[in-house]
């Protein structure tokens, strides 16, 4: 998927306020609108121009292009970072039938899954203006495989995009105290409470809805509330069994290695995965590393094996 320059398309630059925007939009609408416009391309021109303006005159969306979007040139090779928007804070707003028709690829895949599949977004000129409760904010944060386990009170900071008084995106960053509840999955919203958009003629604040997501971790991979991770042991643990203490957030569990494990062997240890009702099982992949042979002592040992255990791996069954 190739990057959009939004600005190139208007031509404007990236520090345009909403008025010179509005301009620009204007001056090319009146040269391509295929009503009026005698250009061959008109159509196609049109509707560039129609999704450069959707994002940039909207600060949300312009925050979030401006933020995903640097070090890019127009035409290169872009895919949105994982993770990229964590730490954004968006309001709720519909996707607009309308701005989503016939738009790029490029502007599905940066705005259809921002913030979380549960919305999208529309223009400033179509929020609602009357005595109402507030708008609900939404964020994505990233947290610790170990929160999960034990709960934790945590302070998160958020980035939201608003409008200076000179019509400039600016990002207002605030932080908040969040209480993170053991048994949290990936997925999962955190409800805040009052702190979303102000209610209107005395009615309530909305809330802020943080969707959980877990940091890359060394040793263990998430699935639902199953606990992943890889168990190295030696060759003669795996050929013997053994029990062997395996460490987890919330303590060390003991586990059983059969005689005869073998690299690729998974094992289940149900119920030691992330707490919950039912909780989670703690899932082993079995790696058997072996020793270096780096010493005469170690190499000897080898060169033993080798003359007195008849094996061969790649021998047919």
């Amino acid at each position: 998927m190739e990057f959009k320059d939004y600005y190139q398309t208007l031509g404007v630059s990236r520090d345009a306020t909403a008025e010179e925007l509005k301009k620009a939009f204007r001056k090319l609408a009146r040269k391509y609108h295929p009503d009026v416009s005698r250009e061959k391309d008109a159509e196609a021109r049109m509707q560039e121009i129609n999704e450069a303006y959707a994002v940039l005159s909207d600060p949300e969306k312009r925050a979030a292009y401006d933020q995903v979007g640097q070090g890019y040139q127009p035409g290169q090779e872009f895919s949105p970072p994982p993770d990229w928007d964590a730490g954004f804070e968006f309001s709720t707003h519909d996707f607009s039938p309308y701005e989503a028709a016939g738009f790029s690829d490029f502007f599905s895949e940066l705005f259809g899954s921002l913030g979380g599949s549960r919305r999208g977004f529309r223009s400033a000129s179509h929020r609602t203006h009357y005595s109402a409760r507030g708008e609900d904010h939404h964020a994505k944060v990233m947290l610790d495989i170990e929160d999960a386990f034990t709960g934790a009170t945590r302070q998160i900071s958020l980035r939201a995009p608003r409008v200076d008084d000179q019509g400039r995106v600016v990002l207002k960053s605030r932080t908040l105290n969040v209480r993170i509840p053991q048994g949290v999955r990936a997925g999962q919203t955190i409800r805040l409470a009052g702190q979303g958009t102000p209610g209107v003629g005395g009615a309530p604040a909305g809330d802020l809805l943080l969707e959980v997501h877990f940091k890359p971790h060394p040793r263990f991979r998430l699935d639902g509330r199953d606990l992943h991770m890889t168990l190295p042991v030696t060759p003669w643990e795996a050929a013997l069994g053994t029990v062997l203490p395996v460490e987890l957030p919330s303590g060390s569990v003991k586990v059983r290695i059969p005689e005869g494990a073998q690299s690729g062997m998974q094992l289940r240890v149900r119920g030691k995965g992330i707490p919950g009702v039912p909780p989670g099982d703690l899932l082993l992949d079995i790696q058997v590393v072996l020793p270096p042979a780096d010493t005469p002592r170690a190499k000897a040992l080898y060169e033993t094996m080798a003359r007195e255990l008849a094996f061969n791996p790649r021998g047919r069954g």
